[in-house]
């Protein structure tokens, strides 16, 4: 790539040794100005020594807008600080500030600028491009670290000895049919798939509610994609579908299954149905039952959201979800460079959205937890008579049999 200086002096031999007409002639070969040619043939007669790495004298070229314009980057930063308060009229107040609009709104200041020097100049005051960041999370509980080092503890401890200990999470409801899915996908070039302009959900062929279970210390995950609701009864029944088809063969001799979720759906800590059907769960599989909920608005830290549905939804990206089957294939083939695997099935049962059990009250968590982990109530057993009653602490626990905690 030759730079300025060494294209005069090309263009000016060329022109040179075609002789008359030369000039004209390499011109409009090359795309260059007459004059510069011209100018490189004063360069070959008279050649001047400069610097390494110059190709111009010093001082030459046009000089910086900012040398010549002295009130230009102060117009710039009063136009780009995003502090308006106490100017209303202060120029681009509620305009978008691209580099478009700024040098718009210095050339009706008076300065004559075009976009692509606003740009260097930003970059050189130090400015970039930047996405608004998700960091004010609201007021903090004093006990929020202690939930946390609760929770960990509380799951470091289930796998270290052997327990299975899993992390439960509804993905989004996902529209079934020819609908826009986000993400791109390598095709021929021109030739992208075709899907439905509105998002109007197919009366035929539903929706899809993909509810998944992540066995933390296995790395693996089992995903119930059902097509009816989101209720607390699906919520466990993908557990317990979890368990008979994965996790009673891989954890044999467990007595004890330790869950964590977020407070939100069909397994919030508040729904009366999700209580219930864990406490059949118990009943049915001899399991004792423990369950960390995280604080509201953490939901996040949730093992299954980075560990499972990230990997789901990366692997079925730009592709239209026409069909169950193709929902399923997606999940089922979807895997990392750490091993994951994922077990998929589809779920055609309709579950109920309340509870039916003959329980109107519920007896008083015994916690010895943080303050905030710890304002929650637990079922009691409803094979047991009042006598009976199971009692429970944080986290919440359900058992087949009833224990003093």
């Amino acid at each position: 790539m030759l730079d300025e200086r060494q294209r005069r002096v090309w263009a000016a031999a060329e022109a040179r040794s075609h002789g008359r007409g030369g000039i004209a002639a390499v011109a409009r070969a090359s795309g260059l100005a007459e004059n510069t040619v011209r100018k490189g043939l004063a360069e070959l007669d008279a050649p001047q020594d400069l610097p390494a790495g110059r190709v111009r004298k010093a001082g030459a070229g046009p000089k910086r807008r900012t040398d010549t314009d002295k009130t230009l980057l102060a117009d710039l930063k009063r136009l780009v600080d995003g502090d308006t308060r106490g100017d209303p009229e202060r120029p681009l107040l509620w305009t978008s500030k691209s580099v478009r609009e700024l040098a718009k709104g210095l050339r009706g200041l008076g300065h004559e600028v075009s976009y692509r020097t606003v740009a260097r100049l930003l970059h050189e005051l130090g400015f970039s491009l930047q996405a608004n960041r998700k960091t004010k999370e609201g007021s903090q509980h004093p006990d929020r670290d202690a939930q946390f080092r609760h929770i960990s503890d509380t799951v470091t401890v289930a796998i270290k000895k052997g327990r299975p200990a899993i992390s439960i999470d509804t993905k989004k409801k996902e529209l079934v049919g020819d609908y826009h899915n986000g993400g791109r996908e390598w095709r021929p070039a021109g030739d992208p798939v075709a899907v439905n302009v509105h998002d109007f959900p197919d009366k035929t062929l539903g929706k899809a509610i993909p509810y998944g279970i992540y066995d933390i210390g296995a790395n693996n995950g089992f995903v119930n994609v059902g097509i009816t609701k989101e209720t607390a009864a699906f919520a466990v029944a993908s557990i317990r579908s979890w368990w008979q088809q994965l996790g009673q063969a891989r954890y044999p001799d467990a007595t004890i299954l330790q869950i964590t979720a977020d407070c939100g759906g069909g397994n919030g800590n508040r729904v009366r149905l999700w209580k219930t059907e864990l406490q059949r769960l118990a009943d049915d599989t001899n399991l004792e039952i423990s369950v960390c909920h995280f604080p509201p608005g953490t939901s996040k830290w949730n093992k299954i959201e980075h560990r499972l549905w990230s990997f789901i939804a990366n692997n079925w990206r730009g592709r239209p979800l026409v069909s169950h089957e193709v929902i399923i294939n997606s999940i089922a083939a979807t895997t990392t460079n750490t091993g994951l695997e994922v077990y998929a099935q589809l779920d055609e049962r309709d579950t109920p959205k309340a509870s039916k059990s003959p329980t109107r009250s519920w007896p008083p968590s015994t916690s010895t937890a943080t303050t905030s982990t710890a304002n929650g109530t637990t079922p009691s057993n409803p094979q047991l008579n009042k006598s009976q009653t199971l009692r429970v602490r944080e986290p919440r626990r359900y058992t087949k049999q009833p224990s003093d905690c």
